[in-house]
């Protein structure tokens, strides 16, 4: 999988499990540590697991432009 890192390496924490990974083009999966670890990020992508909370406007609220109203 990865090699042993080198004096120009940078040790980072990998976004998926928390564990160490190796910030390098030696590591194919960076910023991952593994495989595993970058196919859980991307199925959690797929299944739309990752999402930003919104402020939808009531049903009953114009919305749109506030100089039209």
């Amino acid at each position: 999988m990865m090699t042993p890192k080198t004096s120009a390496s940078k040790i980072v924490t990998c976004p998926s499990c928390g564990g160490d990974s190796v910030y390098a083009p030696s590591n194919v999966f960076r910023p991952f540590c593994s495989q595993r670890c970058k196919n859980m990020d991307l199925g959690a992508w797929a299944s739309e697991s990752f999402r930003l909370p919104t402020e939808a406007p009531p049903d009953d609220l114009v919305f749109g432009d506030a100089k039209l109203q």
